[in-house]
């Protein structure tokens, strides 16, 4: 370990000394044996205007730094603090690099001395942690930290994290620490001396690690069994009763809070069940449905002995299911009980591979670094779900190497096996009363011959209006570029993935005559170019056509025929796919004489290391034989029951094109493979009906011959008293006018109401062209970046990204598409204004949605009041719904479309919300009028 630390933290007027960016604030504090020694602070003169945005985020203002020393005269102090030290900074990289420019700016030499970055070294030691900025680890972990931004207040909390992390290094296992070193040496922060210590601590302590289970190469968190259920003296399951459930929550929670809406939905899923009933039930933001469908689902499944199959839609809503409501669960009932948490099995980690990938070489700074964020998350996870940590971005081909499934499975001959997460998390599944899944997990499990889910009769959908959307995902196809490159990548020879050398010394060892392999890498080349050609044209056939719609993440998309298509460039594409097809099938016919003796000698008596090594192998031959499967379905097949469509990225590479192909119609496959072979399943939401009637979601899912029962739950909010939809009559029509000038008046409009609130707006659109325009005026006015403008598709980022940013922000506006209008949760001042810029009808130029309108015409139906209608209907609550999300909150609606009251089908949106009051006025009247809602 070092002598002494210093954590050093700057505020600057920008990110550059080159340009002219100077410090405005300096932090500092000296640590030594655990214990801090001094702290120095000072404001600095930078002889510049603090700008604006500046000023906002620090908080520091001129009057601050108006007698405040120059940086030349505080040089020999900061010198002095840094001799024979280490650095340590929350962004080592930054604090350092401006530190010591600066301080060569003004003729000085800047120390030679070891850095440690915080960032890095909590995203190893604290691998859980769901933000790794100051102020947000500062509040998870319980730190006062009362002035964000300012160089003193955020040295101060940069080293008590410090000392946090340091306490937890020594705790852990000798194993962990020693694997960790080599990792460590590749990163930036010259941590080193410190594990080195604490393993020397720790052999010298001789410290008891029975909290650990060291096996092979691996330390990991040790799994207490669960106890057996007792025998239940309360009362038997068959006595309890709607009305029991509410006693039990009412003695339970302290702050029980009678719901009308919850003891309903109670009452439905308890009769629903014990008469084996389909039912569809839409309860209002607010109700509390979770806890109204898991009490009496979980009673059923103590009375019957059975599981209860609860599925969300997405991962987070499973694990919010999992982790907020479990415990008020545990508390209710007066018998123990088990819940499993089930995902499908790339979510998985699997001990065998990341144990090998310790001992390959990766330069790649994040795959080393998400291994040692591995190694330490293996001594507190109980899962192995991949979930728990943020993996990089630049690290996603290393989980997918080391992710757990089913074809490169070696069962009982893996030395891992007893301890593989995946199959304990399906055992753990077969012995709970609950078992919480999601949607996509659900359709996988109608597909496979070997049932991931225990055998259950009685379920519960949450989200259940996305059912259709999942299952329509399930059973379509999708290919591209990037999923063959990969494979391909895999299957090289570089000194990283030789397969053929591997495979050469285990055919020696077992003395067995190995082939030569130069027929199969010429294969293998000759279909990588072949591949690559056929994306290549793809591309160049999309790019020429005409009124090529664009997605919600701005590519560029187009419908196709495969046996309508004409012209030279679709004959050489297809001639090219049947290359591909043709190569292929040799491939597979050399690669299996190539292992042929091997299968003569039976894998069972190869060693672990050998078997787990072809098992890969055959994984990834299997994979591309796969990949090509689809491409060829996807190009020289035709199902008239099946849409398809190709995507290009417009700036992206010449073979950045993505095929995707989709079921037209899922609610025959939905009744034959799902519900028909279930006694009862209800299918819950707070969007199901439109306009109180259920007849769309059921013929769409294809419970007609089910005769479900229905069943609307309002919402308790007082939507009357928080909550206006405000519709400005000045707004002009999207037909009279081109997009650009449409775009601009939502553009002032978005202007002024961000002058008006100062607080958080999320706006929503119905096309990516559109956002993007309004993005760009918005930014150009916005010249003091006092307002934080967030773009999905614009600022880079995932959704979730995009939603830390706009949570981490006092005044911003999140411009956002489809996958926006649900599943945000932003109570109170997270969120005060939601603005609906056109009603979210599917582009018509979606291709699924071309082809549904095609087929409701020839059965001579209406398209618009069959499909387009009631989607937008759903669409809009979905959208009205992420403004109310508690008792307390207040906020207001803007609809920038003027059909939602000038044509008839307009009136039927307003008519499917709550009873909110609506209002019509000009833009300006409507922001002043109602500013105590803004």
């Amino acid at each position: 370990m070092y002598d002494r630390y210093v954590v050093i933290d700057l505020e600057t007027t920008g990110h550059s000394v080159e340009k002219g960016d100077r410090i405005i604030q300096i932090g500092a504090v000296v640590c030594s044996n655990d214990e801090i020694i001094k702290t120095f602070s000072t404001f600095v003169q930078p002889g510049l205007e603090i700008p604006p945005f500046i000023e906002e985020l620090t908080g520091i203002t001129e009057d601050d730094i108006q007698d405040a020393p120059s940086f030349r005269t505080v040089i020999p102090t900061i010198l002095e603090l840094l001799e024979d030290c280490c650095l340590v900074a929350h962004n080592a990289d930054f604090d350092r690099s401006f530190l010591k420019k600066q301080i060569e700016l003004e003729g000085y030499c800047f120390p030679n001395i070891p850095v440690i970055d915080t960032v890095e070294l909590a995203r190893i030691f604290l691998p859980q942690q769901n933000s790794y900025k100051l102020s947000e680890l500062a509040e998870e972990l319980g730190y006062s930290h009362d002035r964000p931004h300012q160089a003193d207040s955020d040295a101060s909390v940069t080293a008590a994290l410090f000392q946090k992390i340091i306490k937890r290094c020594k705790k852990l296992p000798i194993l962990t620490l020693q694997q960790l070193i080599p990792l460590i040496r590749k990163l930036k922060s010259d941590v080193e001396p410190i594990l080195l210590e604490c393993i020397n601590q720790r052999k010298f302590t001789k410290r008891n690690e029975t909290e650990y289970d060291c096996f092979r190469q691996l330390a990991i968190k040790k799994v207490e069994k669960q106890p057996a259920s007792n025998n239940d003296t309360f009362k038997t399951y068959e006595d309890y009763m709607v009305s029991d459930y509410t006693e039990l929550m009412k003695t339970a929670l302290s702050q029980f809070e009678r719901r009308v809406g919850q003891e309903l939905m109670m009452q439905e899923v308890y009769e629903s069940f014990n008469q084996n009933e389909y039912k569809l039930i839409e309860a209002g933001t607010g109700t509390g449905k979770s806890l109204a469908y898991l009490l009496p689902a979980l009673f059923y499944a103590k009375q019957h002995n059975q599981p209860v199959i609860v599925s969300t839609q997405t991962i987070p809503l499973q694990e919010q299911l999992f982790q907020r409501d479990l415990p008020i669960l545990k508390r209710l009932v007066p018998f123990p009980i088990h819940i499993a948490l089930l995902k499908g099995r790339s979510h998985y980690l699997c001990l065998r591979k990341f144990e090998h990938s310790l001992s390959v070489e990766h330069s790649n700074y994040e795959i080393n670094l998400t291994k040692c964020m591995i190694l330490v998350w293996l001594t507190e996870t109980t899962t192995g779900d991949i979930e728990e940590i943020m993996i990089p971005t630049g690290a996603k081909s290393l989980w997918y190497e080391i992710q757990s499934d089913a074809s490169s499975d070696i069962g009982k001959a893996n030395p891992w096996f007893s301890r593989c997460f995946y199959h304990r998390a399906r055992r753990l599944a077969q012995e709970a009363q609950i078992v919480v899944t999601n949607h996509a997990l659900l359709c996988t499990d109608l597909m496979h011959e070997q049932r991931i889910l225990p055998q259950h009769t009685h379920v519960i959908l949450d989200e259940a209006h996305h059912l259709e959307e999942v299952a329509s995902n399930h059973l379509g196809q999708r290919t591209d570029y990037v999923a063959f490159a990969h494979i391909f990548q895999r299957l090289s020879t570089d000194q990283e993935h030789n397969w053929v050398e591997h495979l050469r010394a285990i055919f020696k060892r077992n003395e067995l005559p190995f082939r030569s392999t130069e027929r199969i890498l010429t294969l293998l080349t000759n279909m990588k170019e072949d591949v690559d050609e056929l994306f290549r044209i793809l591309y160049s056939y999309i790019q020429k056509k005409n009124h090529l719609s664009a997605t919600d993440v701005g590519r560029n998309r187009y419908r196709y025929f495969s046996f309508k298509e004409a012209g030279v460039q679709w004959q050489a594409l297809l001639e090219c796919s049947m290359r591909v097809h043709m190569v292929a099938k040799e491939i597979a016919i050399a690669f299996k004489q190539l292992i042929q003796p091997l299968e003569n000698n039976d894998h069972e008596h190869l060693h672990y290391s050998d078997q787990s090594f072809i098992t890969e192998l055959e994984k990834w031959f299997e994979v591309l034989l796969k990949e090509e499967d689809t491409l060829y379905q996807l190009l020289l097949e035709f199902d008239p029951t099946v849409v398809y469509w190709a995507e290009i990225e417009p700036r992206g590479a010449r073979n950045a094109t993505y095929l995707y192909s989709k079921p037209l119609d899922v609610s025959v496959a939905l009744a034959d493979l799902f519900f028909a072979k279930k006694k009862s399943v209800i299918l819950t939401s707070a969007t199901l009906a439109v306009n109180g009637s259920f007849s769309y979601q059921i013929k769409r899912l294809g419970l007609e011959d089910f005769a479900p029962e229905t069943c609307v739950i309002p919402s308790p909010f007082d939507y009357n008293q928080q909550a206006r939809l405000l519709i400005p009559t000045d707004i002009p029509s999207i037909k009279e006018v081109t997009t650009d000038q449409f775009s601009y008046e939502i553009a002032k409009k978005l202007w002024q109401l961000s002058e008006k609130t100062k607080g958080k707006t999320l706006v929503l659109f119905t096309s990516y062209e559109m956002l993007r325009i309004v993005y760009d005026h918005i930014r150009k006015w916005n010249n003091d970046h006092l307002l934080h403008i967030i773009g999905q598709g614009v600022t880079s980022g995932s959704r979730a990204k995009l939603m830390k940013m706009f949570k981490q922000s006092d005044h911003a506006m999140l411009f956002g598409t489809s996958s926006f209008w649900e599943g945000i949760d932003l109570p109170g001042d997270e969120l005060t204004t939601v603005v609906i810029v056109r009603l979210p009808f599917s582009p018509p130029d979606d291709p699924l949605i071309q082809a549904q309108f095609d087929q409701v015409k020839e059965e001579g139906g209406n398209p618009f009041m069959d499909i387009s209608l009631p989607q937008a209907i759903i669409r809009f609550k979905q959208g009205f719904g992420r403004l109310i999300r508690s008792t307390s909150d207040r906020g207001a609606v803007f609809v920038f479309d003027r059909r939602i009251t000038t044509t008839r089908y307009g009136k039927k949106f307003i008519l499917s919300l709550p009873n909110v009051p609506v209002y019509e006025d000009e833009f300006n009247r409507l922001l002043h009028s109602h500013d105590s809602y803004l």
